[in-house]
């Protein structure tokens, strides 16, 4: 997906309905209607017509109202509940209409990933028992169904602790995944280009969660449309994935080097270059509803992808799994992409 599809498509993720959506992507010329302006005798007549005057959300005057809406709270709130739950390596919000992470939050460090003390044989998939169990994700949602249970957060970010890598493999750091071309490769080689920033970044802070993005149908009409696992239906498959990256230069009020990237949850060719799923980070808000660095001062803010050069090094899936364990991988370099 280029930069400039995702823009657009997460201006229609944000609009209601495939009308509007449609409306939005024509193409054809079309007439603007204008409010009809009503006359009344005696008043000036407007030469435009005028913007209707919003309403306030607070009565503009005392008033006690016949009825009381919140009492409904007395029987307890409807939600959405995000149920926040932080763990040793990952803080993270679930969303419980999808059965899958909204985001979850990590954080990396040259020293933290320096240290091998877990080895990922002694971990193993399990249900996030936080989670209610009617909203929760279940292993037998993912039983032959053709999806990986794919990590938000990953295992080989989390080797400094044994109990800090079993949380990584609670189903509420998982969504399906597409396990070839995608989950097994170039997903797993952007989590180590991730690694990689600590070579060259003291901190890295990294947000990662699905996306349930529209797609024009042969009607001309856009809509969102995705697969559902489980019997009973229980498991949303992502349309998309993003990671956003908040690169810090270790020093306090220092800069904090962005990058968004947002790929499609099916197999992609390892020679495709990594800048072509960035995206610029207004798109990915618009698209997610989440909100990033809205505290971060923008003269602290810089372009990762201009900072360093945003490439993949593709690495055997068989050998990545062999690194959890100690030992060194091989490696083949992709060039980077022209700056």
């Amino acid at each position: 997906m280029s930069k400039t599809t995702l823009a657009v498509v997460a201006g229609v993720s944000a609009l209601t309905g495939a009308a509007a959506a449609a409306a939005l992507f024509s193409t054809r010329e079309r007439k603007v209607s204008t409010p009809p302006v009503t006359t009344v005798v005696g008043a000036p007549t407007p030469t435009t017509p005028q913007p209707p005057v919003p309403i306030s959300p607070f009565p503009s005057k005392a008033i006690t109202p016949p009825v009381d809406p919140s009492g409904l709270f007395k029987y307890g709130f409807p939600g959405p509940v995000n149920d926040i739950h932080p763990t040793l390596s990952t803080t993270s919000a679930f969303d419980r209409r999808t059965r899958n992470p909204a985001w979850v939050a990590e954080h990396i460090t040259p020293q933290s990933l320096a240290i091998g003390g877990a080895d990922r044989k002694h971990s193993f998939f399990v249900e996030d028992t936080t989670i209610p169990p009617k909203f929760r994700a279940k292993l037998s949602d993912y039983f032959r169904s053709g999806y990986d249970r794919g990590h938000q957060v990953p295992a080989a970010d989390a080797k400094w602790d044994q109990e800090a890598m079993d949380s990584t493999f609670l189903l509420s750091n998982m969504c399906p995944q597409v396990g070839d071309g995608f989950n097994r490769d170039y997903w797993a080689h952007l989590e180590d280009f991730c690694r990689r920033l600590t070579h060259d970044f003291p901190s890295v802070r990294i947000v990662t969660g699905p996306l349930y993005l529209p797609r024009r149908e042969e009607d001309g009409k856009y809509r969102v449309s995705y697969e559902v696992l489980g019997n009973p239906p229980n498991v949303a498959v992502p349309t998309h994935f993003f990671k956003i990256i908040f690169a810090e230069d270790g020093r306090t009020g220092g800069n904090v080097s962005l990058a968004a990237f947002v790929l499609p949850n099916k197999p992609i060719a390892n020679d495709k270059p990594l800048t072509d799923f960035e995206v610029a980070i207004e798109a990915l808000e618009k698209a997610s509803g989440l909100e990033f660095a809205t505290k971060l001062p923008e003269q602290r803010k810089r372009k990762l992808c201009e900072q360093i050069k945003c490439s993949i090094l593709v690495q055997e899936y068989a050998d990545r799994q062999r690194n959890l364990q100690g030992r060194a991988p091989d490696r083949k370099g992709l060039p980077a992409p022209p700056s």
